[in-house]
């Protein structure tokens, strides 16, 4: 029976790193701040790097007063704990269509970086003025992995998955006017695309896109 960390808040998987080759990700959004306390500082005990997702500046400092390695990506809300050497291998290219999707892209880069993936970034390359993605298009063939953020009708994804050979994860955002519906009219044209080799994650999950990107990207890497 595998072992795991039982702290009264959680139950923290530490043998996750052996099982899957990653260690657990800690969702900061809804928990207080003594109980982040308690989970960074038992990972920490483990050995293990530590990446916090939706994490808030308030909660950074307070696990910053205990744990003074910890790290805070502003853009990604990101709060990370790096004990351990991470040797970055391939190349995973996240896109948006606009400067409003930014963060759930950041979220998606810190996380594949932090997994370890090298990350280059193509922002603001939507199909409003597509000759700005066409002018990027050939350094984004580049990329093992593409991951292509957008809000309001979300077609960003579709379109690079037409022009490239390279597996597309599809970000929908709840950018958008009233009729975007918080990200939903994103997340179902990303869905019902008909460009083949583009997959789709849950409204604003930057983290299961860079995760799953790092995934395939180290295997193709390696």
């Amino acid at each position: 029976m595998e072992r795991y960390e039982d702290i009264d808040c959680a139950k923290l998987d530490i043998e996750r790193v052996c099982r899957r080759g990653y260690s657990e990700a800690v969702f900061c959004e809804c928990k207080t701040n003594e109980q982040l306390i308690k989970i960074y500082k038992t990972f920490k005990e483990n050995g293990q790097n530590i990446l916090g997702t939706r994490a808030s500046k308030e909660q950074y400092k307070a696990v910053k007063s205990k744990l003074k390695d910890v790290e805070y990506n502003e853009n990604a809300k990101t709060l990370t704990l790096i004990q351990n050497p991470i040797n970055k291998i391939g190349e995973i290219a996240v896109c948006t269509g606009g400067t409003g999707d930014i963060p759930v892209a950041e979220e998606a880069a810190a996380t594949a970086e932090f997994y370890g993936s090298n990350v280059k970034k193509y922002y603001d390359v939507g199909i409003a003025g597509i000759h700005r993605l066409l002018d990027n298009i050939e350094k984004i063939k580049k990329a093992n992995v593409i991951i292509a953020v957008a809000g309001m009708e979300g077609a960003l994804g579709g379109v690079i998955a037409g022009l490239v050979n390279s597996p597309v994860i599809a970000v929908p955002t709840s950018v958008g006017y009233g009729s975007s519906f918080k990200g939903l009219s994103a997340l179902l044209t990303m869905l019902n695309s008909c460009a083949e080799g583009m997959t789709v994650v849950n409204i604003d999950n930057g983290f299961g896109a860079g995760y799953s990107a790092n995934l395939i990207n180290r295997k193709i890497a390696e």
